[in-house]
């Protein structure tokens, strides 16, 4: 008997959905976008267990005749091409005629569809690729899919899906790149009964970025309109300021097709590099009209790459589109003043002038708040109050190092001196080690006084390296390398001894996150709780951060917990080691350290290089950089023909 035999049918294909059906996400954009082919002008998406258990979807489109049912469930059967030449000229999203075969190698299905002529409805369903029934029923017009027990005829495959939660997160990123895509029909997302996305179809791509993103990305956008050599684009970029840490946010769409490509996505990052930092990535939305004799989208199953016949010219247009539009704006970011602390209300008994309704309605909402404060005061023990009463005084950074300079000289001098206002109090390490202070900037590890004759700070150079003398050597160390470093590992020690203090914030700073945003910080929640944030859900995909760990006050904003969750999705798996999870998110705090360029005076790098000194690894900065480089008398003596 020979070796080469003839597949069934069944198993040819199963093996066909593989190509086409990886996960729930997979079944989705199959669907969708056949609803979107359909005319539909709202779709409705309802999954349950992440898609793996049902995946359901609605819409209002044109609905398919009874008699093209049966054919529609065939492999490479469909109604968008009719020949080869067609794939030239393809204007819609599906064509291939694989995806309902796919589906229903893989699932049990039930279709239930419509058409705006028939007075009732079709219900067929489907499993395994064998036919259940097929009869009448009562339907509103449009179409209608129920996608149950996805891969339960394949169990290998079924065993390799993720989480439910991450599978509805991957179905609820597709989604969002579809409602971009397509601005003008209204997209809802339901996940375990609960709706996570809703837009309104009215044909405004802001309204849909607003929707989806909020408004501090919305309120930072610019608008894109060009055209050249047939090609168009419109939507819009975001500012510099918004870019994130990794490509998720790169959004753009050929002739309403969500894809990848590496041409476009260059060309948007070169023109970008002048406004960004390093490894960061963009913010845009675009939709590309082309020719579609210069592209082919016939390249992948899935339809999410294509080539392009003019690579080049493509490159070019959208690099001087970006970078045209970018220097065509004036890109400075909007200042923003600290949050002002408001002193306690003082009798007076001379008159004061009339009050505007401005001036009342501020008086009302200082009044509340302080009451609120009063409220939460009273409700902690006296201990806890008075500790964060000290650390609740915002300073910046250049105030707390003079600080820490002058504790140092007080405890030197060994005079305690009676404070003024808003100073911290020199008090003897040895009379009261636990007292709250502002010195938070560094460990309050001083220098010792057997040490401080051993080195001379010769003086700083570009603002930003420090030239020591001891002994036979000469070091240059990189403050903010240094200082990094110190942040860092204060703040490692603090998650692995509990040893920190926070500092709570009024209004607290509200994150809006998408699925595997709040994914990744429910993961992840406790590691932040132990440097000292407090966060709390604050409704759908939205949490409330009511404290900061006190290091990190004054520069904690949305931007820096976004690029740390950011991080963490690039880089942290599930079965990594919880003490590398802590180290990278304890890297946060490098964020607080003195900038270069950034002059300082002796004193206050003195006490920075007596506290680098005293760690673990004074060596280099968490990154990876060095702290200190040297170099000895004998080379510099070498250097200088002094000695052969």
């Amino acid at each position: 008997m020979g070796q080469i035999q003839v597949l069934d049918q069944i198993t040819i294909d199963k093996i066909a959905a593989g190509e086409v059906i990886e996960r729930p996400a997979s079944v989705v954009k199959e669907l969708v976008e056949n609803a979107i082919d359909a005319g539909a002008t709202a779709i409705v998406t309802e999954i349950q267990e992440g898609g793996i258990s049902l995946i359901r979807i609605s819409d209002n489109g044109c609905g398919i005749e009874r008699e093209d049912i049966p054919n529609a469930f065939l492999r490479h059967s469909t109604s968008k091409i009719r020949s080869v030449d067609d794939l030239v000229h393809i204007g819609s999203l599906g064509f291939r005629g694989e995806a309902l075969s796919s589906i229903a190698a893989v699932a049990q299905v039930e279709l239930r569809t419509k058409t705006k002529k028939d007075t009732f409805g079709s219900s067929y369903r489907i499993e395994g690729g064998k036919e259940i029934s097929f009869s009448e029923c009562g339907v509103p017009d449009g179409t209608t899919f129920l996608v149950h027990q996805l891969f339960y005829n394949t169990p290998a495959r079924r065993k390799f899906l993720k989480t439910p939660m991450t599978e509805a997160s991957h179905v609820s990123d597709l989604l969002v790149r579809l409602a971009l895509s397509h601005p003008e029909i209204s997209f809802r997302f339901d996940n375990n009964g609960q709706t996570r996305m809703h837009t309104s179809g009215n044909g405004r791509l802001k309204d849909v970025i607003y929707h989806i993103y909020g408004r501090d990305v919305a309120n930072h956008l610019l608008k894109v309109d060009t055209q050249k050599n047939g090609m168009k684009v419109t939507g819009y970029l975001g500012e510099p300021i918004i870019t994130r840490g990794n490509r998720n946010f790169e959004n753009y769409f050929i002739n309403g097709r969500y894809i990848k490509n590496s041409v476009i996505s260059k060309a948007i990052e070169d023109a970008y590099k002048d406004f960004s930092m390093q490894h960061k990535y963009p913010f845009v939305v675009l939709h590309f009209t082309m020719p579609g004799e210069t592209i082919d989208v016939n390249v992948h199953p899935t339809k999410m790459e294509l080539r392009f016949s003019n690579q080049q010219e493509v490159y070019q247009f959208v690099y001087e589109m970006v970078s045209r539009v970018l220097h065509g704006e004036e890109l400075i970011p909007e200042a923003t003043l600290p949050e002002v602390r408001m002193p306690e209300a003082i009798p007076s008994e001379r008159t004061e002038p009339a009050k505007t309704s401005e001036t009342r309605d501020l008086d009302y909402f200082m009044q509340k708040m302080r009451e609120r404060v009063t409220s939460y005061h009273n409700q902690m023990s006296e201990a806890e109050v008075k500790s964060r009463t000290e650390i609740a005084k915002p300073e910046a950074k250049a105030d707390r190092i003079r600080e820490a300079v002058l504790y140092r000289k007080q405890q030197e001098q060994k005079a305690v001196k009676k404070p003024e206002p808003d100073q911290p109090v020199a008090v003897e390490q040895e009379q009261k080690p636990e007292l709250p202070r502002q010195l938070n900037f560094f460990d309050e590890k001083f220098l010792k006084r057997e040490s401080r004759a051993e080195y001379k700070i010769v003086g700083q150079v570009f603002d930003t390296y420090w030239i020591i003398e001891l002994q036979d050597k000469m070091y240059i160390i990189d403050q903010h390398a240094a200082h990094e470093r110190v942040l860092y590992e204060k703040t490692l020690k603090g998650m692995r001894t509990r040893e920190y203090t926070s500092q709570y914030i009024s209004p607290p700073l509200v994150l809006s996150l998408s699925m595997q945003e709040a994914q990744l910080l429910e993961t992840y929640l406790d590691h932040f709780t132990r440097i000292g944030f407090e966060i709390e859900p604050f409704g759908t995909d939205t949490y409330a951060v009511r404290a900061i760990p006190d290091n990190l006050f004054g520069i904690t904003k949305k931007e820096l917990l976004m690029e740390m969750l950011d991080s963490l999705s690039d880089e942290i798996g599930p079965n990594l080691a919880p003490e590398l999870i802590d180290e990278k998110i304890a890297s946060m705090s490098c964020k607080a350290a003195v900038k270069g360029n950034s002059r300082l005076s002796r004193q206050e790098v003195d006490t920075l290089i007596s506290e680098l000194l005293t760690l673990e690894n004074p060596y280099h900065c968490p990154h990876g950089r060095p702290t200190i480089i040297e170099m000895s008398k004998r080379e510099l003596e070498k250097k200088f023909k002094r000695i052969v």
